[in-house]
């Protein structure tokens, strides 16, 4: 048997691949043997004499048919499980998305001027504190300081109301007095 080291070698440069990819016909041995240059591999090559193997498949379907099952939330179960859930999805991660929510939903109403800079001030140092677990909360939160405000502010003219009802009568009281006073001294 006739070594083609040097054939596979040439041919591999030649056709600008690796040396396992390079198919030599067993019938034609003698013939590739006497190919000692570059020149000559091409030409065996033109006749197919020598051959670039095709490159092996190796398929994905498994994995994206895999990772599709996982984008459904399959095989993500306890033992499939490596880190920690904090490492999985930080804690930190979670407040920043909440924060963010949060404080974008506090700026909102303040520029449109449904809560005033007081509410908006007070609403945002407890969502700091972390008494808002998600934007329902806040927002339900909102409305019952809302209510409660507007609540207030009716009792507080109310009673102003009825100090200046009970100013008016005390001084067309002391009006009356006055007249029967000058009436009785005159």
């Amino acid at each position: 048997m006739v070594s083609l080291r040097l054939q596979k070698r040439l041919a591999a440069s030649v056709l600008k691949c690796g040396e396992r990819k390079i198919w030599l016909d067993p019938n034609e041995v003698n013939e590739i043997s006497l190919a000692n240059s570059r020149r000559n591999i091409a030409r065996l090559h033109r006749d197919g004499l020598i051959i670039k193997k095709p490159t092996v498949v190796h398929s994905r379907a498994r994995v994206n048919a895999y990772n599709e099952a996982k984008r459904k939330g399959r095989h993500t179960g306890h033992g499939k499980r490596k880190g920690t859930a904090n490492a999985r999805l930080p804690f930190k991660v979670l407040w920043m998305r909440r924060a963010r929510v949060l404080r974008r939903l506090l700026k909102k109403m303040r520029d449109s001027k449904k809560i005033d800079k007081h509410i908006y001030h007070s609403l945002y140092m407890l969502a700091k504190g972390n008494q808002f677990k998600n934007k329902r909360v806040l927002i339900e939160t909102i409305h019952t300081m809302k209510t409660e405000k507007a609540k207030e502010k009716a009792l507080e003219e109310q009673a102003e109301a009825r100090k200046n009802r009970a100013r008016a009568k005390n001084e067309r009281r002391a009006a009356r007095q006055k007249k029967l006073e000058s009436v009785e001294g005159a």
